[in-house]
C-alpha cells in the first residue's frame, strides 16, 4: 500500500483550446476536471495500475467536497482532514501544438491546529504502508520545516519516506534523511543553487543532495530521461514519446511507478520512465493506466551519457 500526503491539494480544470489569444473570449473544444495535487497524482497512478492506496490531504468547502468525491471515484481512500479555508481550483490552457499555460491558485492558509491535525492523520493511516509520499508545494500556514517534521515521525514509526518538493521544505527535510527525494531538473538546479547544462551536472547535483541527506535521487531530466543515484550506484532511463500532449502530472505518475515497483534499483527506474513516458501523452493530468505502458520501449544503463546536453538546461 502506498500512502500519499499532499498537503495543498487542487481541482484541476483543463481547457484545451484552437488558439490562445489574450483578451479574447474563447471556446474550449474540450474540457475535463481531475483531483489534482502531486500526491494525489500519485493516488490516482498507483489506483490505475490497481495498487491500494490512500491520500491524506486536507478538504475545505465545496470545492473540497467535490476533490473527495473525484478521488472516491477513482478508487482512491481519502483520508481527508477538514479545513476552513476552501481547496484551491487550478487551470491549465492547452493550445494545439502542446503549448501549456497554467494558472496555479495560491490555496487555503492552514491553522497551526490543522497542520498538526494533517500530520496526525499521516500517523494514523501509515500503518502497514510500504511507502508515504509526501508531495507538493506546502500552502499559507505550513512553515518549510513542515515536511521535516512528518519525515522524522514517519522514520520513528519505521516507514519510507519519498519526498517530492523544492526550495526551502526540501532543504529543511534533508536534514531528516528522506529515503528518495524526486526533483526535476529545475528544482536539482535550485536545490544545489547553479545551472545545470548536461547530464553529468544533474549527476553531481544529485550526489550533492545525497550528501545531504537524501537516500536516493530519482531526478526527471523532462525529455532527456530520468537518472537514479543512491548508494549503489548510478543509472540513467529513457524512453521516446510518440507525441507529447501534456506534461501535467508527468512527474508524480513517474514517482508512482517507482515506488509501486519497490522504490529501489534500475528496474523501477525503468517502471519510472515507462510511466511518465504514458503520463505526457495523455490529456490534462490524466494518469497512465496499464495498458498505456510501454516497458519494451524503456532503456536503463549504469552507463551515464554524462556529456549530454539537457535540451532545456535547469536554471
Amino acid at each position: 500500500m502506498i500512502l500519499t500526503v499532499t498537503p495543498n491539494p487542487s481541482l484541476d480544470r483543463t481547457y484545451e483550446l484552437p488558439a490562445l489569444e489574450r483578451g479574447a473570449v474563447l471556446r474550449a473544444a474540450r474540457d475535463r476536471v481531475d483531483p489534482g495535487g502531486k500526491g494525489v497524482n500519485v493516488s490516482r497512478a498507483v489506483a490505475a495500475a490497481g495498487r491500494r492506496t490512500t491520500a491524506v490531504l486536507p478538504l475545505g468547502g465545496p470545492e473540497g467536497a467535490l476533490l473527495g468525491s473525484l478521488l472516491g471515484a477513482h478508487g482512491i481512500e481519502a483520508a481527508g482532514v477538514p479545513v476552513t479555508g476552501s481547496t484551491r481550483v487550478n487551470v491549465t490552457l492547452v493550445e494545439p501544438d502542446g503549448t501549456l499555460t497554467k494558472v496555479n491558485a495560491p490555496g487555503p492558509d492552514l491553522s497551526p491546529a490543522e497542520a498538526e491535525a494533517l500530520l496526525a492523520a499521516v500517523g494514523d493511516r501509515s500503518a502497514g504502508a510500504d511507502w508515504i509520499a509526501c508531495c507538493g508545494s506546502l500552502p499559507r500556514g505550513l512553515p518549510p520545516a513542515w515536511y521535516a517534521e512528518l519525515v522524522a515521525r514517519a522514520h520513528r514509526a519505521g516507514g519510507r519516506v519519498a519526498l517530492d518538493t523544492s526550495g526551502a521544505a526540501l532543504t529543511a527535510a534533508l536534514r531528516e534523511r528522506p529515503d528518495v527525494v524526486k526533483p526535476n531538473a529545475e528544482e536539482l538546479a535550485q536545490a544545489v543553487g547553479r545551472p545545470l547544462s548536461t547530464v553529468g551536472d544533474a549527476v553531481k547535483a544529485a550526489e550533492e543532495l545525497r550528501g545531504r541527506g537524501a537516500g536516493a535521487v530519482l531526478a526527471s531530466l523532462g525529455a532527456d530521461g530520468q537518472l537514479l543515484v543512491d548508494a549503489t550506484g548510478t543509472w540513467f532511463g529513457h524512453a521516446p514519446a510518440a507525441a507529447v500532449r501534456s506534461n501535467v502530472g508527468a512527474g508524480d505518475a513517474s514517482l508512482a511507478g517507482f515506488l509501486a515497483a519497490g522504490g529501489s534499483g534500475p528496474a523501477a527506474l525503468a517502471a519510472a520512465v515507462a510511466h511518465g513516458t504514458a503520463a505526457v501523452q495523455l490529456p490534462g493530468s490524466v494518469m497512465p493506466a496499464p495498458s498505456d505502458l510501454h516497458p519494451a520501449a524503456v532503456t536503463t544503463t549504469d552507463e551515464v551519457p554524462l556529456d549530454r546536453v539537457l535540451s532545456e538546461p535547469a536554471s
